[in-house]
């Protein structure tokens, strides 16, 4: 690829800042409201109250897990944190990076045969962004994947 982008320092973390920033808002706003109409409603007794309260909780817990999705690659490879799991994989593990057109998130082809979404970069909302974090990763698996001919030191 001729237009291959220059390679970002080590360690570089990629995640989708403005659907972080939406969802971490939302799950704020969310608890803020729900707190306020169980203060609100005179009739709910008190174990009414805390049920409102910690529905509210619960939501915000659920969109703070969706937010902290990311990847971080550094000299030795990549850690994925996806919703509910985390990996870590050598770079000489991943074959090749993938955001392809429709595509909801990154990809990553795997030595051992499997595929690994990457919700750390995904093109939601903030598209261009997505993209340019997609050829860094790739960037940075195919100069590293190789071996020791191209091995950068940041």
């Amino acid at each position: 690829m001729s237009d291959q982008p220059a390679l970002p320092a080590l360690p570089v973390t990629f995640r989708p800042g403005r659907t972080r920033a939406v969802l971490l808002t939302a799950g704020v706003l969310i608890l803020a409201v729900i707190t306020a109409v169980a203060l609100a409603l005179e009739q709910l007794g008190p174990g009414e109250r805390l049920s409102f309260i910690l529905t509210g909780a619960l939501l915000f817990g659920v969109l703070a897990m969706l937010a902290r999705v990311k990847v971080v690659a550094d000299d030795t490879g990549v850690t994925v944190q996806n919703i509910a799991t985390r990996r870590r994989l050598d770079w000489a593990e991943i074959l090749q990076v993938n955001l392809r057109p429709g595509d909801p998130w990154v990809f990553l082809d795997l030595s051992d045969g499997t595929s690994l979404p990457v919700l750390g970069i995904q093109p939601g909302i903030a598209r261009e962004r997505a993209i340019a974090d997609a050829r860094a990763l790739r960037a940075l698996a195919e100069s590293r994947s190789t071996g020791d001919s191209q091995e950068h030191q940041g």
